[in-house]
């Protein structure tokens, strides 16, 4: 039998591939309790050990076989070799069985006249007078020689462990090729067996997720640059009151860490994402992560691996200025239902997570355009589970937006949600100590609205950024002026009535795309310029 499922070009396989294996008994798994009794205790073993005793166990029923195969062509033998000394002196035998009064004087006779044992005696008084023909003799001679071989057969196979367990393996083999038959149900290479990213491109990739948890994954030819001030295109098709909030690139090889408001952190190849459209809805992150009621992705952060990761830390932050560094070995063990990453307070939730080291130095900012900048080293390594520590001291009302890094680039990105936004160099951003009040970063005024969020960028990033609407723009860093620490900067973005600046995404600038785009527009031009023939 053989069935076909076939799937919308926008369903991920290996998601409905899992929900078959779950809900179904298209793959069972089932637990082996290989208990056995060894040398009379029970003991639980593992494949090896059940192997080793098993063969144990054929060395034994082998030796006592053969044992007891000794033991009956000794005793068959020993007769014929009384049989054979009563053939060699039939006459007399003969003679000394008619002269008796009865088989018991007969035996007694035979035993010390021939020196026989009570057995072979025994069978001569028993033989059949047939057995004194001359084709019955050759036979008593046959099976005699025949049975001097199998003794020295069986002795040998005693003697020796070598030939012992030949015995064993040529009776193995004879079962298997008497029985043995192909397969009814065939063994296949499945996921396990075959490592997926050999079938996948390193390539950049883009993810992007919207606030109701739709996720998708998409190639960096979907964006073209563009000069501040435009309008963008289109990017996600978006239902009623969602709007994407998440923007990443990372490479389809690397782990993405999926980081929840709750302080629970899941992980996923960035490959396993489904790959859709730029103006599709994408699939929901339920669908790839076994989320709790009411838990939402609140960061996401790629990994290229643990082993290039160690020595690094995750350097968490929250809603309300709590802060956390746990070293990234910690994270190496995400089981499918997730981990712990941070013991988060009431009314607080996490909105930030980066990869640091010792050297790296923290800024925060709030909405409320307040920033602090201290160094990672302010803060200690803790576990998974612990709460945290202060790293900025809010107002009532404010909230953190972003946590960034020095080594993220030389300067900071703040932007509005009205659109607006600017360039300030770090160097303005007096170094402190955790728990501040801070200083303050950004000028809000009723034109730029409050601070939405911050990038740490350079000449040489671009920037993505995202509004409720489902609207993307794609701008050069090197196109944003650099204003002082005290200011509102420029718009970046024009929004209609209503819209408001969603989430900031930055990006790289990729070599490969600018050809790309710089070939297809030489082609383009080289069409145009080309005459069309006329045809009559």
């Amino acid at each position: 039998m053989r069935i076909v499922i076939e799937l919308r070009h926008d369903v991920n396989p290996q998601v409905i591939l899992n929900q078959l294996y779950k809900h179904t008994q298209l793959q069972d798994s089932f637990g082996i309790i290989m208990l056995a009794l060894v040398n009379g205790e029970p003991k639980e073993l593992s494949l090896k050990a059940m192997l080793d005793h098993y063969l144990k166990h054929q060395e034994e029923v082998v030796t006592r076989r053969t044992q007891f195969d000794l033991r009956k062509a000794e005793e068959r033998n020993h007769i014929l070799e009384g049989l054979l000394i009563a053939l060699d002196n039939i006459d007399e035998v003969i003679k000394i069985i008619r002269g008796s009064r009865d088989t018991a004087a007969a035996k007694a006779q035979l035993m010390e006249r021939f020196a026989l044992s009570d057995v072979q005696a025994q069978a001569i008084v028993d033989m059949r007078l047939r057995a004194l023909t001359g084709l019955e003799r050759e036979k008593l001679e046959a099976e005699h020689a025949e049975l001097l071989e199998k003794i020295r057969e069986y002795k040998a196979i005693l003697a020796d462990e070598k030939l012992l367990l030949g015995v064993i393996r040529s009776e193995i083999t004879e079962i298997a090729e008497k029985f043995g038959e192909d397969r009814r149900s065939a063994i296949e290479y499945t996921e396990a067996d075959i490592d997926m990213e050999d079938l996948v491109p390193n390539e950049q990739t883009v993810i992007a997720m919207t606030s109701l948890g739709y996720i998708k994954r998409m190639g960096l030819d979907n964006f073209h640059a563009q000069n501040r001030g435009g309008k963008g295109i289109k990017g996600i098709s978006t239902i009623e009151n969602d709007y994407v909030e998440d923007l990443l690139m990372t490479k389809t090889h690397n782990f993405v860490f999926f980081f929840t408001n709750f302080g629970r952190v899941y992980a996923l190849k960035a490959y396993r994402i489904p790959e859709a459209s730029r103006t599709s809805r994408g699939v929901a992150i339920v669908n790839l992560l076994q989320l709790a009621p009411e838990e939402k992705i609140s960061a996401i952060i790629p990994i290229k691996g643990f082993e290039e990761g160690a020595g690094k830390n995750l350097f968490l932050a929250t809603k309300n200025g709590t802060v956390k560094k746990t070293p990234i070995e910690a994270f190496a063990n995400i089981r499918k239902n997730g981990l712990n990453a941070i013991n988060i307070r009431e009314g607080d939730e996490l909105i930030e997570v980066k990869l640091t080291d010792e050297a790296s130095e923290i800024f925060m900012v709030t909405k409320y355009g307040m920033s602090i900048h201290f160094k990672e080293t302010d803060v200690r390594a803790m576990g998974r589970t612990a709460a945290g520590v202060r790293g900025i001291n809010l107002q009532p009302g404010d909230e953190v937006v972003g946590m960034q890094l020095n080594t993220q680039g030389p300067s900071l990105l703040i932007v509005s949600e009205k659109g607006y936004g600017k360039r300030t160099k770090l160097e303005e951003f007096t170094l402190q100590h955790r728990g501040g009040k801070g200083l303050k970063c950004y000028k809000i005024t009723e034109k730029t609205g409050e601070v939405v969020g911050v990038k740490a960028v350079g000449d040489e990033h671009e920037l993505m950024m995202i509004t409720n609407a489902g609207t993307i723009i794609r701008l050069r860093m090197d196109d944003i002026n650099v204003y002082s620490r005290i200011t509102s900067g420029v718009k970046m973005i024009n929004v209609d009535e209503g819209v408001s600046v969603a989430k900031i995404a930055k990006v790289r600038a990729d070599s490969d795309i600018d050809k790309q785009e710089q070939q297809e527009e030489q082609k383009e031009q080289k069409e145009q310029e080309t005459p069309k023939e006329e045809t009559s």
